[in-house]
């Protein structure tokens, strides 16, 4: 007896009989990433954007010489999960920790990952310079608008209206100024050759980050520059959302001020 049946255009499943127990198709966790669980959120979108990048570390071939600087956030847990050299940076010096290995080894492939309270709060200085000497680096950032794992308060790319524990009525300028769009800032730097934002609130738009990502690291490859990638990512618990509202409130509140895009070099 089938468990479902076509009723006019509809597929109803049957509730005559109990379904067959669920059992396990493959074990879909990249080779790159050891431990597939974590303690993050339900509905956090980090591990996915975390995915796609060794990913396309592997695709590339370029496994056995990555070295990857990891900055302090939710996102840390991972630095002991990846099956790649990471070196852990101070709070907001990812992209010095990185230039010094670049230098020390042009042949590698060098990337910092970071959150957006690691970057655009403590550590702006070091990323705008990075940019601004052309460093043949790729730097990404998970953004959220939240400082996640030190309270869940306001930061330098919270937009406005976003709720966070500090700013419960929204972000609001008179009171707390206005987001930083690092993005748009760093594809006005010369130095840099290639800057994206990408997202990972649906299907599509982590297809199309992870392309992006692949792009960032064939410019650096290539010898042509600074790379970043900035990745939109949720965050219900910050947001004070559902966990299912949270890929929307990405797209409708997030998105409509950090636009989605390739900011910089490769295919608009």
């Amino acid at each position: 007896m089938s468990e479902t049946e076509l009723v006019g255009q509809r597929v109803v499943l049957r509730t005559d009989r109990r379904p067959d127990d669920a059992t396990l198709v493959d074990d879909f966790t990249p080779d790159l990433v050891d431990v597939g669980a974590h303690h993050l959120c339900p509905g956090c979108g980090e591990p996915i954007a975390i995915r796609s990048a060794v990913e396309c570390i592997a695709d590339l071939g370029a496994v056995e010489r990555t070295i990857s600087v990891f900055g302090i956030g939710c996102y840390t847990a991972f630095s002991n999960n990846l099956d790649l050299e990471v070196l852990q940076a101070l709070h907001g010096r990812a992209p010095s920790l990185a230039t010094g290995v670049k230098r020390m080894r042009p042949d590698a492939l060098v990337l910092t990952v970071q959150g957006d309270g690691d970057m655009v709060n403590e550590g702006l200085q070091e990323v705008l310079h990075a940019a601004a000497r052309g460093e043949n680096i790729t730097c990404i950032l998970l953004n959220n608008g939240v400082f996640g794992e030190t309270g869940g308060h306001i930061t330098a790319t919270t937009v406005l209206g976003q709720r966070t524990k500090n700013t419960l009525d929204g972000r609001d300028a008179e009171r707390d100024g206005y987001p930083i769009l690092i993005g748009d800032l760093i594809a006005s730097m010369g130095g840099a050759a290639y800057v994206a934002r990408g997202a990972v609130n649906d299907a599509g738009n982590v297809a199309r980050t992870r392309r992006m990502l692949a792009a960032a690291f064939d410019t650096q490859e290539r010898g042509e520059g600074f790379s970043f990638v900035e990745i939109l990512t949720m965050c219900p618990t910050g947001w004070f959302i559902e966990t299912q509202e949270a890929p929307d409130y990405l797209a409708d509140v997030i998105a409509g001020t950090h636009q989605i895009g390739v900011l910089k070099g490769g295919d608009r």
